[in-house]
């Protein structure tokens, strides 16, 4: 299982939903240069080698686009290197299920800055709205309504939920998806609910200035 779509860069190796090796750091930043390490260390330990591995479970967001890109690129070429399938799985989803094996009523919610959270609100494991990109104000008052929710993730304090909530999925709970979940209807592919901060640049590199307009 690979994870850096939030604030840890995590490869974790499970069998029969037992844990074989993890290894995780919380991060904001330097996923791409810890998480070769990491999954070599992971698959080092859990034994048997990379041929041992049965399947590929990856993050494909919401989350941040950095840390995305790292993990669908390093998980999809190594699953096609060792002809494996691999396993998109939402970080949403994963959140809800680390709250009490997703038992119960609970909204996940993930700070996207800017004034806006991720949201989506499941029963018992299963989806109850669809993932949305959403203001503060309006995430709360949907998560004051149709409830009780039990809130998880980084966003939780700011939609009415605790500060401590989780603010990264489990590991466990990310590779329990990743097992049943099929990778033809859940494929290694990112969960992009908003557009990139970004924008690409008005003029090529070394290209001059367009010229000020006379008044």
């Amino acid at each position: 299982m690979i994870d850096t779509a939030l604030d840890a860069c995590t490869a974790a190796v499970f069998e029969d939903g037992r844990a074989l090796s993890v290894r995780t750091e919380i991060m904001a930043r330097g996923h791409s240069e810890r998480l070769g390490g990491f999954v070599r260390d992971a698959v080092a330990e859990a034994g048997g080698g990379f041929e041992a591995l049965d399947r590929i479970g990856v993050t494909v967001g919401p989350g941040s686009f950095t840390g995305l890109r790292v993990g669908l690129a390093f998980a999809q070429g190594l699953g096609a290197a060792l002809e494996r399938p691999v396993v998109g799985v939402s970080t949403l989803a994963a959140l809800a299920w680390s709250a009490d094996d997703g038992r119960g009523a609970t909204a996940a919610v993930i700070d996207a800055r800017r004034g806006q959270v991720y949201l989506q609100l499941f029963r018992d494991g299963a989806p109850a709205s669809e993932p949305q990109a959403l203001e503060v104000e309006a995430a709360a008052r949907l998560a004051a309504m149709g409830g009780p929710w039990r809130i998880t993730g980084s966003g939780s304090a700011l939609v009415g939920g605790t500060p401590d909530a989780a603010t990264t999925p489990d590991a466990g709970a990310l590779a329990a998806l990743a097992s049943v979940f099929d990778p033809a209807t859940n494929p290694p592919r990112p969960l992009y609910l908003r557009a990139p901060d970004a924008i690409p640049p008005t003029r090529l590199p070394g290209q001059a200035r367009p010229p000020a307009p006379v008044p």
